[in-house]
């Protein structure tokens, strides 16, 4: 008879608000499990779609999120929330005022047109305009190439001599970005600041896994193979 290792299974234990969060996107209709086609041509069993936070308590309790979130890993290190438009847009919005009412402290919002304005308030920034030593945190719904920072952070870069403190998205996939690992990993390597999720996959899989949210398993046995199989294929490494 063989012994016992005396090691238990790893499990992952997550903060009670990153519960609360993953409930949260699950009751909102925003992650969603099933048999999904995405942008890239990839057979997804999971599907997040940030633009169904829609109702004033929606995205109420998302910017709670992302303020604990961002708090609990860039702490009251910066002056500038910035999100990438367009859906970044009202994630700024709403962030700032949680964090000033969840932390006391006044963090200007700030965005970016698609054009340049020409008048009135001329530019290419919404909200704050950035300001010589203004400390920036990006922040984004889901990350999956890299694209929009591709696109924002000349952007901002330009404006003025600012310091980037890192990145804050709602959602880790956890699956290969351009190249062998996430996204979030080879903004990291690229532009050399930090990058966070508010959850991951890998959290939200266990999470969830044979757990009842309003009367329904949202992930069963069979949803929880179909995942380990995408991430057999697409997962990235860690």
């Amino acid at each position: 008879m063989e012994e016992s290792s005396g090691l238990l299974p790893c499990r992952i234990i997550m903060e009670q608000y990153k519960q609360e969060f993953v409930q949260f996107m699950v009751e909102s209709d925003v992650l969603k499990f099933g048999d999904f086609t995405l942008k890239s041509g990839r057979k997804s069993p999971f599907f997040m779609n940030a633009g169904a936070y829609v109702t004033g308590y929606q995205l109420m309790k998302l910017g709670e999120y992302y303020a604990q979130a961002i708090h609990d890993k860039f702490g009251d290190d910066f002056d500038v929330l910035f999100g990438p438009a367009y859906k970044g847009i009202p994630l700024s919005v709403a962030t700032v005022i949680a964090y000033s009412k969840l932390f006391g402290k006044e963090i200007r919002y700030c965005s970016n047109r698609k054009e340049v304005k020409d008048h009135g308030d001329v530019g290419i920034l919404l909200g704050s305009k950035l300001k010589d030593g203004d400390r920036v945190v990006i922040i984004e719904d889901v990350t999956t190439s890299g694209k929009s920072i591709e696109e924002t952070f000349p952007i901002i870069t330009e404006q003025a001599k600012i310091e980037i403190k890192g990145l804050m998205v709602s959602l880790n996939r956890c699956e290969k970005g351009k190249g062998e690992k996430c996204a979030l990993d080879e903004i990291k390597d690229l532009y050399g600041f930090e990058t966070a999720a508010i959850v991951s996959m890998d959290e939200v899989k266990e999470y969830l896994h044979n757990k009842e949210i309003n009367g329904r398993v949202v992930i069963d046995d069979a949803i929880y193979a179909a995942i380990e199989d995408y991430y057999k294929l697409y997962g990235a490494v860690k």
